[in-house]
C-alpha cells in the first residue's frame, strides 16, 4: 500500500512516514496542497493523509481537488480542530474521516486499515454513483455504523461507536444525524448516576 502524506510540518511528515513503515506501507510526502496534488497525479496512492492548516492550498481546498481526481481513494484529514462544523465541511468536500493530532500510531493504523477495507468494498460496487448515498455520506461507512448498532444489545453513544469502529467521533456524529433525519435511528437519554445525561442511539424497527 502507498500512502501520500500532505503536511506543511516536516516533523509531522517524518512521524507519519515512520508510522507507515511500522505498518509495512510505502509512503511519499508533500509540504503543501499544491505539491500534494501533483504527487497524487503522478503516484496514484492508495490513501491520502492531508493536514488542515497549510499554506498555498489549505486542507479543505486540497480535499475538494483530490476528490475530483478520485471518488474511491480514502482521504483522512489531520487536524487539532474538533469542531463539528469543520468536520461537516470536510465530509461534504469528500474527506473520508479524521485523525486528531497529536497522532497515536496504533489508533491511526487501525483507522487507515478500516478505510482501506471500505475503499476496496467501494471498488467492488463499480458504479461511482452508488458509492455515496448523498454528498458527504459514504454508503459503506454508513453500513459500518449501522452494523455496530445492529450488533449491539443496547443503545450506543457516539464514543462507543467511534471506539469500536475506528472512525473519528465527528464522522460518527454526522452519520448518526443523517440516520436520525431519515428516521432510521432514535436517541435515548441515559441519565446515569451523576453528571449530564448521555445521548445514546439505537436503530428503529430493525429485525436482527
Amino acid at each position: 500500500m502507498h500512502v501520500l502524506i500532505i503536511d506543511d510540518e516536516a516533523d509531522i511528515r517524518y512521524t507519519l512516514q515512520e508510522i507507515c513503515l511500522m505498518a509495512g506501507w510505502q509512503s511519499s510526502e508533500a509540504a503543501n496542497g499544491t505539491e500534494g496534488l501533483a504527487r497524487f497525479d503522478k503516484e496514484r496512492p492508495d490513501l491520502v493523509l492531508c493536514d488542515y492548516h497549510m499554506p498555498e492550498k489549505d486542507g479543505l481546498i486540497t480535499v475538494k481537488e483530490l476528490r475530483k481526481r478520485s471518488k474511491l481513494v480514502p482521504i483522512v484529514v489531520l487536524t487539532v480542530d474538533e469542531r463539528q462544523e469543520i468536520a461537516d465541511a470536510f465530509l461534504e468536500a469528500g474527506a473520508s474521516d479524521f485523525a486528531l493530532k497529536p497522532i497515536k500510531a496504533p489508533d491511526l493504523i487501525s483507522r487507515l486499515k478500516v478505510h482501506l477495507r471500505l475503499s476496496r468494498a467501494d471498488a467492488e460496487v463499480g458504479n461511482e454513483e452508488e458509492i455515496h448515498v448523498v454528498k458527504g455520506i459514504s454508503k459503506m461507512t454508513l453500513e459500518l455504523i449501522k452494523e455496530h448498532l445492529i450488533n449491539s444489545k443496547s443503545a450506543l453513544t457516539i464514543a462507543d461507536i467511534a471506539n469500536n469502529s475506528s472512525l473519528a467521533y465527528p464522522t460518527v456524529h454526522r452519520y448518526l444525524m443523517y440516520l436520525m433525519d431519515k428516521g432510521e435511528v432514535e436517541v435515548e437519554a441515559d441519565y446515569g448516576k451523576v453528571g449530564r445525561p448521555k445521548n445514546k442511539y439505537v436503530l428503529k424497527n430493525i429485525d436482527v
